[in-house]
């Protein structure tokens, strides 16, 4: 038989996008449209719907960047269309190719009760089934005018991402607005032919199914009247019946499909937009869920669910009753689904509590699994969380974006830096908006790398980034790929069905230690530091908040502010979402989050400020408090409570021979040089220079950064191959204590300001940034032979290898720290600490005289001009430290010192902390009351140096239970949850990194 595959294909392609598509509506009616266009930010849907709207039709243009137009459609259905299905077909301008990313519409009756959402891959809504003909329709569409930013080329720079900037010009032109009759017959012969043609282009030419197939699929187009395809569908369809009941080899790989939109909190839409964004989709999957009984979707990101609740309560309500039915289901157990890079402990912590809580409260819902299908890259600290959240499963798909190396598993353990492991799946599938095209579900079966040990899968199926969810015609193919021949079986599953399949599938699954490292995407780490610098200060601010409020009520009486702590950690978290805080959102997300970080540092000094008045009371004039937030004693000051302070070292400054100056604080001696470049870092206490032979650290460093793609988010390797060292000199000057240096270079000016405080070299760098795709590096090289180094992480550190041995080190050229990178040898080590950059890279080199220079470089500015132009435009002030000798406690008490700086009010009477505990290597990160309004002391902790601790907790207060506890303030399930203490004093001994949480109640 000759080979005529490519004949019947292109025969199939062409029938069914001209003659068989377009018979799916063969009748339609035009329906009347009037438009009414709100003037600056959305309306309320009873002010959408009183407005008064004016005459608007098919082709006309509409719709301003970031406007919303509310339409008006009216029409009567043809008497002659009785006992016939009818849909009005709403096509308000759609790219049919980017669902998610450009104008949506919410549908509502009269009454306001919403529909269903309009998206390009879902314009249309049912009217009669079956209809009586001659009934009024009269449907109002919510329609934003959002504008394409990730357009065609892509990653140009755009006005588009602020309204500020956007214009006025309409973006949109109203497509076709009918009324048609809906053929059912035909849809589903286009399906048939969708997954029978999309089935055989994977099937190997060799094969007999394949053969099968393609005869099939040749006979049912023979009997298509190409003039009459709806009186000739069924005949059709009856060709094709056989090869679609033909049962999936017993063999075949299992996947559990799960209804999914990812919905980004914020992206290349501002925060405002994605509450509606929610709302129409869960509309959308509410509307479906009542027309497909067999289909189940998961929502993640309790933030989206309250957004819901508090912006639309008809969608809620419906939401609410799919939930009951098992079939629209709460997904993770995180307030966002935010990166897990950056955030700290607490927030990171935080994410699940507040996430979980607002399941368990509104629907009794306790997940077992994080779900972060899009975040770029988890923390090697996240497994000890997630389990002490209550959970114990991952899901991600993100790591499959990575360039270099390919992961070697999709089910796996990841174990954490303290042991912690987590069941983890990564789908095969490769994509969180799988769409049930053939491609997809063969390249899950073939990519699947634990073949032969497991067979089961998962695909998050629907439309996402901006929303949309799954389609009708997903929920189709997904009907007919049940039990396929040649294709994997696919089941509509909930994750946690999934995951139960999974864990019983593969008992004994392959051990991943450490980070989840995304090779792409490092340079989220960087951009928009004023996004990043928020964060952080927000993150010590509600450390100080919660810490002092709850000494001042314990101690004072004093009210403790729990709903607006709730409220302030609920927006913080908001913003740790993995296109906010990462910095890779539009102008205008990145915009209003510096103006809400402001005013929650603001609030948040308030109640700082409010509890520490209530603790110092009324001092006589001339005494002074010092109060000390961080979890180590400083100065005489202990660790939570308040002292008169001791005087810190004092400190010298005298010129340099040879220009410059050098400072000196009886610990370290500083020499600045004439370059205002920091030339010896020598160590009193060890006699010994901490920097290279004739290396100069605090070295500003400019790069090329003009990524191949993906600009605010990444830095290509090539990067390094241009730099410029910044050592020309505007003024230097020393002032007092400190040494200050002006430079000057391209557009920008930088001030860099050098102090000693107690053993560490301080430099404050101000720049005034005015560059474009450049850069912006400070290098610390020191001299240390370290073939790892240590990086703060949440609850502890992480270490990475200094050496490019392999292409799994060499393409982790970017990485994330917290409050400190560490580097030593043995005898003597070295720490660069920073109060709110994130990025670092960090090299060796050995030099002539055989010694080893290991480099530890932060990263300060990115200029990239995509999706914001402007990204960090402007003037900025970053304060890192230099600590000689530093082990790796000195790493983490100094970058607490530097994050958490001493408070000094007036008073003499000093402040106990609420709680001690007897060794440094043990943290305090959270000392609050409980959540549940109860009173009880909620203290949670770690190990922090990587070793065994063996200690004891005092409390400060009266105590009469402690009690172990997760991070929602449970009693532990797993342990005997009572623990035992004497007055308030309990012993305790950790396990490297273990974190723990008690709660106090108090007497």
């Amino acid at each position: 038989m000759h080979d005529d595959r490519a004949l019947v294909e292109a025969r199939l392609k062409r029938v069914l996008d001209e003659r068989i598509r377009p018979a799916v509506y063969p009748e339609s009616v035009p329906l009347d449209v009037a438009v009414w266009h709100a003037p600056g930010e959305p309306v309320s849907v009873a002010e959408g719907l009183a407005a008064v709207p004016g005459p608007i039709a098919a082709g006309d243009a509409w719709g301003a960047p970031w406007g919303t137009s509310w339409f008006t459609v009216t029409g009567t259905v043809p008497s002659a269309w009785r006992g016939r299905i009818v849909e009005a077909v709403l096509d308000l301008g759609f790219d049919e190719n980017m669902p998610g990313f450009q104008c949506e519409g919410l549908v509502h009756l009269p009454d306001g009760s919403p529909v269903k959402g309009l998206n390009p891959r879902n314009q249309w809504v049912r009217v009669a089934a079956p209809a009586r003909g001659g009934e009024s329709v009269r449907l109002h569409v919510e329609a934003a005018s959002n504008p394409v930013i990730l357009g065609h080329p892509l990653f140009r720079p755009t006005a588009l991402g602020d309204r500020d900037t956007a214009g006025t010009a309409p973006l949109y032109r109203l497509g076709r607005m009918d009324l048609a009759v809906f053929d059912r017959t035909v849809w589903d012969l286009v399906l048939d032919l969708e997954v029978l043609g999309e089935l055989m282009a994977e099937l190997p030419v060799d094969g007999a199914r394949r053969w099968d197939v393609l005869r099939a699929v040749g006979r049912a187009l023979d009997r298509i009247d190409l003039q009459d395809v709806n009186a000739t569908a069924a005949a059709a369809r009856a060709e094709l019946a056989g090869v679609l009941a033909v049962p999936a080899a017993p063999s075949a790989h299992r996947i559990s499909a799960v209804g999914h939109a990812h919905i980004d909190s914020a992206w290349l839409w501002p925060l405002r937009e994605t509450v509606r964004k929610v709302a129409r989709t869960a509309a959308n999957m509410t509307a479906l869920l009542a027309d497909e009984p067999g289909f189940v979707f998961a929502m993640s990101q309790a933030q989206q669910w309250a957004w819901i609740k508090e912006h639309r309560p008809q969608v809620w309500a419906q939401v609410v009753k799919a939930v009951a039915e098992g079939r629209f289901v709460p997904a993770g157990g995180m307030w966002v689904e935010s990166d897990t890079n950056m955030p700290g402990s607490e927030a990171m912590a935080r994410q699940f509590v507040h996430g979980k809580r607002f399941f368990i409260d509104e629907f009794g819902i306790d997940n077992e699994e994080a779900w972060l299908p899009d975040t770029f890259g988890f923390a090697a600290g996240l497994p000890q969380i997630i389990k002490a959240a209550g959970a114990r499963r991952l899901l991600t798909q993100k790591i499959s974006w990575s360039r270099v190396n390919r992961f070697p598993h999709h089910t796996f353990l990841w174990e954490g830096i303290d042991g912690t492991r987590i069941f983890t799946h990564f789908p095969p599938v490769d994509t969180y908006n799988c769409s049930m095209k053939g491609g997809e579900l063969a390249h899950a079966a073939r990519n699947f790398r634990e073949k032969g040990a497991a067979r089961h899968s998962l695909a998050p199926t629907g439309w996402g980034d901006g929303g949309g969810g799954t389609t009708r015609e997903m929920v189709g193919k997904a009907a007919r790929l049940r039990d396929l021949e040649g294709s994997p079986t696919v089941t509509w599953e909930t994750p946690a069905a999934f995951f139960a399949r999974a864990e019983a599938d593969y008992p004994n699954p392959p051990v991943w230690v450490g980070e989840l490292y995304l090779e792409l995407h490092r340079a989220t780490l960087t951009s928009q530091a004023g996004t990043k610098q928020g964060n952080r200060l927000c993150e010590a601010l509600l450390r100080e908040a919660e810490l002092w409020a709850a000494t001042a009520a314990v101690r004072a009486g004093a009210p403790y502010p729990y709903e607006q702590l709730d409220r302030v950690w609920k927006t913080v978290l908001l913003h740790q979402f993995h296109d906010i805080l990462p910095g890779s959102s539009i102008a205008w997300v990145h915009r209003e989050a510096r103006d809400t970080y402001a005013r929650l540092a603001r609030e948040l000094e308030g109640i700082v400020l409010a509890a520490q008045r209530a603790l110092a009371g009324d001092a006589p004039a001339g005494g002074r408090l010092v109060f000390n937030a961080a979890p180590h004693a400083r100065r005489g000051v202990p660790a939570g409570g308040a002292a008169p302070a001791e005087p810190a070292p004092a400190v010298t400054v005298r010129p340099r021979d040879g220009g410059g100056y050098v400072l000196d604080d009886g610990l370290v001696r500083a020499e600045i040089d004439g370059r205002g470049l920091i030339v010896s870092a020598y160590d009193h206490r060890a006699r010994r220079e901490s920097l290279p032979p004739g290396d100069a650290a605090a070295l500003l460093q400019l790069h090329q950064d003009l990524p191949n793609r993906w600009d605010a988010w990444d830095v290509d390797e090539f990067y390094r191959n241009t730099v410029t060292d910044l050592t020309s000199v505007d003024d230097l000057t020393a002032d007092g204590r400190a040494v200050r240096v002006t430079r000057s270079f391209g557009s920008s000016s930088v001030i860099q300001t050098y102090t000693l405080a107690a053993g560490r070299i301080e430099v404050r760098t101000e720049v005034d940034w005015h560059e474009t795709e450049k850069l912006l590096k400070m290098a610390f090289p020191l001299d240390v032979r370290a073939d790892r180094y240590a990086a703060e992480t949440q609850y502890g550190h992480v270490q990475r290898p200094t050496h490019t041995n392999t292409s799994w080190e060499a393409a982790r050229f970017e990485a994330c720290n917290h409050r400190f990178v560490h580097v030593e040898e043995p005898g003597w080590g070295a720490a660069v600490v920073t109060a709110s950059t994130y990025g670092h890279d960090v090299t060796r080199a050995v030099r002539d005289d055989g010694g080893t220079t290991t480099t530890v470089r932060v990263s300060l500015l990115r200029a990239p001009r995509f999706p914001d132009p402007e990204t960090d435009q402007g003037a900025h002030a970053f304060v890192h430290a230099l600590v000689p000798g530093a082990a790796i406690g000195d790493a983490v008490r100094e970058g607490y010192f530097l994050t958490l700086p001493e408070r000094e009010l007036p008073g003499d009477v000093p402040v106990a902390p609420l709680v001690t505990i007897g060794d440094e290597a043990v943290v305090i990160t959270a000392v609050k009351l409980a959540d549940d309004g109860s009173g009880d002391v909620v203290v949670r902790f770690h190990e922090s140096r990587g070793g065994r601790a063996a200690t004891t907790l005092r409390a400060g207060f009266p105590v009469g239970t402690v009690t172990a506890t997760d991070l929602l303030e449970r009693p532990l399930r797993e342990l005997p949850h009572e623990v035992p203490h004497e007055d308030g004093t309990v012993a305790l001994t950790l396990r490297p990194f273990e974190l723990v949480t008690l709660r106090l109640t108090r007497r």
